[in-house]
């Protein structure tokens, strides 16, 4: 339930005696200035009894800004959050109400009056912790923040090791495989070990579902692929990649409408932790596009400003040398997130082709 109280949103306005080429790539996640960039109000970080938005505009020097928000994830995801800011731009060109009206609605992914599971959910399987060291070495407290950025180069090398019978396969399912298969070797997790990738899939204008234009809700599941680490980490690329075109494949409005009633069956529970990865894919959502104050220009940046433990992101982004790719910001302990990087660095790095010399004598 909202409480509608009439209050608006909190809002922030700043100065920073800075310009945007100061910041330059510094501007991905993570930005070494984010605190003071999105300060956080003391009692508004809460999931219950907070305010639903917190907004803060930074004036650079240069004569750009910096526009940061946080937003209470229960009420909108990334298309809805896109919807909520394209309002403000139209309100900032002059018109009396959004081009597209809100839409609460959330009565239309309720669970069905007979819930049934009728789909395995590996997302919410139930187990045993029984690595309490990895969770331990994933506590917030002890993890260092590195974005990492794919460019033409990188996914080049990356597609370079896919065979073609494996058939097309997007940017992003090859990012993900990598990025999930480095960062498993990294956390040297046990070869029996069983480990979950989760991708974020919204199901707007999806077949079978009537979502109208305008819902802001979520509307998204995350449909798990599993596998043994020791194969995950000993297997090519390909093997990573079928993963998750198989999860990616059994979603569906049957799969969406098992989530929903296995909410109400077994009583909303969390999502898996232990030897989980959760990517959410926003190189198509176009945070960056927003007219933000009816100025009719785009943003340098437009995305999320942090990754957390086990969750990352992937948008776009384009590097100070002008080459545009996908950044992915990662959160792991110290000495993990440095064999993560050399794993990395060894998987994209573009092998030279063989030359066949051969002589007229």
């Amino acid at each position: 339930m909202v409480d509608c109280t009439g209050e608006g949103v909190l809002f922030i306005e700043a100065d920073a005696d800075t310009t945007l080429d100061n910041l330059g790539d510094a501007i991905q996640p993570m930005c070494p200035c984010f605190e003071e960039l999105l300060y956080d109000v003391p009692g508004s970080g809460e999931i219950l009894g907070s305010p639903l938005i917190l907004i803060q505009v930074t004036r650079l020097r240069c004569g750009g800004f910096v526009f940061a928000l946080r937003l209470n994830h229960t009420m909108a995801d990334g298309p809805g959050l896109l919807q909520f800011l394209n309002a403000i731009s139209d309100m900032a060109k002059g018109l009396s109400a959004p081009s597209i009206q809100p839409i609460w609605q959330r009565e239309l992914l309720n669970a069905r009056n007979s819930p049934r599971i009728t789909h395995i959910h590996y997302e919410y399987e139930e187990v045993n912790n029984t690595n309490n060291t990895l969770l331990m070495a994933m506590d917030d407290n002890n993890l260092v923040h590195r974005s990492f950025f794919f460019g033409p180069k990188e996914i080049r090398a990356l597609r370079n090791q896919i065979p073609s019978s494996l058939g097309p396969c997007s940017t992003f399912e090859v990012l993900m495989a990598c990025v999930w298969k480095c960062r498993t070797i990294a956390l040297a997790i046990d070869p029996d070990e069983v480990v979950r990738f989760s991708c974020l899939i919204n199901i707007r204008g999806k077949r079978g579902f009537d979502l109208p234009l305008g819902y802001y809700g979520n509307a998204f599941v995350y449909p798990a692929s599993i596998t043994k680490a020791g194969m995950l980490c000993t297997y090519p690329l390909e093997y990573g990649i079928r993963l998750l075109k198989k999860a990616k494949a059994e979603m569906g409005k049957e799969y969406v409408k098992s989530v929903s009633d296995l909410m109400v069956i077994k009583g909303r529970p969390l999502f898996v932790q232990p030897e989980n990865y959760i990517v959410s894919d926003l190189t198509r959502v176009g945070f960056g596009d927003v007219d933000y104050f009816g100025l009719g220009r785009k943003a340098i940046y437009g995305g999320v400003a942090r990754a957390l433990s086990i969750i990352s992101f992937c948008m776009r982004f384009k590097n100070r040398k002008g080459e545009e790719g996908n950044v992915i910001p990662i959160c792991l302990p110290p000495l993990v997130m440095e064999r993560f990087e050399q794993e990395l660095k060894r998987m994209t790095k573009e092998v030279e082709p063989n030359r066949l010399i051969t002589s007229m004598l």
